[in-house]
């Protein structure tokens, strides 16, 4: 007996010998601490199929991506053209190159692993090249644009290249590490141990691959290996507001300094942090712990996402097992756009009032919070006053358009839809808007579902026919012809699941008419702004004002038209968009489901 327990534990040792063997110790992972406040990367892989898949999507978004940079360069140039310099040559780099062309002259590995994480509060940015020498040439072409070079330092033997900003006390550095390039923002006077971390020459105690943590929450949270994120706010927000992290105490004396050389107050009356404030951190941290995200499925036509945000388990109770009444909100909708938002306003009442009530007997004590305290006193007579009836008794709402237009001469487009306003009384609900609205005083609805129309004086407001009709949960409006022959079947939808609080479905197409609206609004603004900016007075330096305005604009204009034409250019190759949001017993889950053409 005792030779075949010593076999099965030999046979078991060798087994974690070899899981912990195909392990690559320089993998970014292992440089990652385990007890680092956010991080972000991937733990396997792409097959080549998807990553084809996500090249060409990248491809199909890059025109907006770019039409942003060069907005954001224009918007610099005349505070930072030093920075706008430097973003207008990182554009440049992709002229005529696809996503994975910019790659591959970059030296960047796309077949490689990354990962993106704090050291304390400085983040570190670590990822495979395919190329170190490209690498380098890349950041030479920046250098150049840039219009100097980076300062050359090093530790030890490993040199890095270093720019420090004085206004904020930071310093940017950037090497290459074993075929690896390493970025991070650190305090300006970094200690040599936070440096020898940051560039990978020392490592941490125990590391995020060592521990396994990241695999553990994407099996728990059915993440797909491909990204996976994660922020623990009960390590960051401590370190944010204790004033002990490095990068956080750098900015501060930074910006102390400044206020010193203005006011003369001195720097160390500023940088004065009470002990309570890591205690009071650590107490709001508590009730929303960490927050995480993954992709759960990624190919050709989808892109699925979720994101996890773990709730204190009082929070999670109050609206993990709650069933709002809601029509619409227990199933996906099919109207172009259709929104369904849960505001149980009894059940929030209840909630915030508790919440009120739990600082009014612990205030908060630090300084920069103490406002909370104010705030949170407001909120329970706000809380008493929304239980008056019929806000009291409000469910929520959803917004279902079938169409919606520009009108001629209006600024408000056309539209046509429902509005249902769900209530756990609705008649009372309808009395108020009979109060409000005296054209509607000879209307006499009953809980049948059937629509009525709404009188003429309404109508010709609407610019439309439009009908009103009353469910056992809700009030719903139809604007627009057939709409009558929905509002039925939109009262009958199913109400909420427990604990579902939102769901929405966006059709491509309504997508590309709304983007289409904001650009008429857009050149509407433009075309106004150039009319009333015009001037005859010439400007101090003896330019002419008017050309100089109008020069301004047409800048301003053409930059718009480039962003909405790409925005719509990749708005046009999505088919839908759904996303919901509910809370279990472990906090909140938002999904989200892109499907594109």
């Amino acid at each position: 007996m005792r030779s075949t327990t010593r076999f099965i534990a030999l046979g078991l040792a060798g087994l974690m010998l070899a899981a912990c063997a195909h392990k690559d110790k320089d993998a970014p992972l292992a440089f990652v601490p385990a007890d680092t406040p956010y991080v972000v990367a991937n733990l396997k892989i792409m097959d080549g199929s998807t990553r084809a898949a996500l090249l060409a999507q990248a491809d199909a978004q890059l025109p907006a991506q770019l039409s942003q940079m060069d907005a954001a360069a224009d918007r610099l140039a005349a505070k930072d053209p030093d920075g706008a310099r430097l973003i207008r040559a990182l554009r440049a780099e992709f002229n005529g190159k696809t996503v994975e062309g910019f790659a591959q002259s970059a030296g960047l590995n796309l077949k490689g692993y990354s990962a993106f994480y704090g050291l304390g509060l400085a983040p570190v940015a670590r990822f495979e090249l395919s190329d170190p020498v490209a690498f380098n040439g890349f950041v030479g072409r920046l250098e150049t644009a840039y219009g100097k070079k980076l300062d050359v330092a090093s530790v030890g033997k490993q040199s890095y290249r270093r720019h420090v900003f004085v206004a904020s006390g930071t310093q940017l550095i950037l090497a290459t590490v074993n075929k690896q390039a390493v970025a991070a923002l650190l305090p300006a006077d970094a200690p040599v141990g936070l440096l020898r971390e940051a560039l990978g020459l020392d490592r941490p105690r125990k590391s995020m691959q060592d521990d396994g943590s990241l695999d553990d929450l994407a099996k728990a949270k059915g993440y797909r290996s491909w990204l996976v994120g994660e922020l623990d706010l009960t390590r960051a927000l401590p370190l944010a507001m204790g004033g002990k992290d490095p990068l956080i105490a750098a900015i501060l004396k930074a910006r102390a300094e400044a206020v010193s050389a203005k006011t003369g107050e001195p720097v160390a009356n500023q940088l004065q942090t009470s002990p309570s404030c890591a205690t009071d951190a650590a107490r709001i941290a508590a009730r929303v712990p960490n927050i995480s995200f993954g992709y759960t499925q990624l190919d050709a036509r989808h892109q699925d996402l979720r994101v996890d945000v773990s709730l204190a388990a009082d929070i999670s109770k109050a609206f993990a097992g709650l069933k709002v009444a809601l029509p619409g909100l227990g199933a996906a909708g099919t109207a172009p756009l259709d929104l369904s938002l849960a505001v149980p306003v009894s059940n929030l009442r209840t909630f915030w009032a508790a919440q009120a009530d739990a600082v009014a007997a612990k205030p908060f004590s630090c300084p920069s919070l103490t406002d909370l305290n104010a705030s949170f006193a407001q909120l329970g007579p706000a809380m008493l006053k929304a239980a008056i009836p019929p806000f009291g008794d409000m469910l929520g709402l959803r917004i279902a358009l079938d169409s919606i237009t520009s009108k001629p001469n209006s600024s408000v487009p056309s539209f046509t839809g429902r509005l249902l306003v769900g209530s756990s009384n609705p008649t009372a609900l309808l009395a108020m808007g009979q109060m409000m609205v005296p054209a509607l005083a000879h209307l006499k609805l009953a809980p049948d579902d059937r629509p009525q129309p709404l009188p003429s004086e309404m109508t010709a407001v609407l610019g439309q026919p439009s009908w009103i009709a009353m469910g056992n949960n809700a009030l719903a409006l139809g604007i627009g012809a057939g709409e009558d022959a929905k509002l039925a079947a939109t009262l009958k939808d199913p109400a909420g699941d427990a604990g579902q609080m939102t769901r929405m479905h966006l059709s491509g197409a309504m997508y590309l008419q709304w983007l289409q609206l904001m650009e008429q609004k857009v050149d509407t603004l433009s075309s106004a702004a150039a009319t009333i900016g015009k001037s005859d007075q010439p400007t101090l330096d003896g330019t002419d004002g008017d050309a100089t305005s109008a020069a301004e604009l047409a800048a301003n204009a053409a930059r718009s038209k480039a962003q909405f034409e790409a925005m719509k250019a990749e708005a046009k190759r999505i088919d839908s968009i759904d996303a919901e949001m509910h809370v279990d017993d472990s906090g909140m889950v938002i999904t989200s489901q892109t499907v594109l053409k």
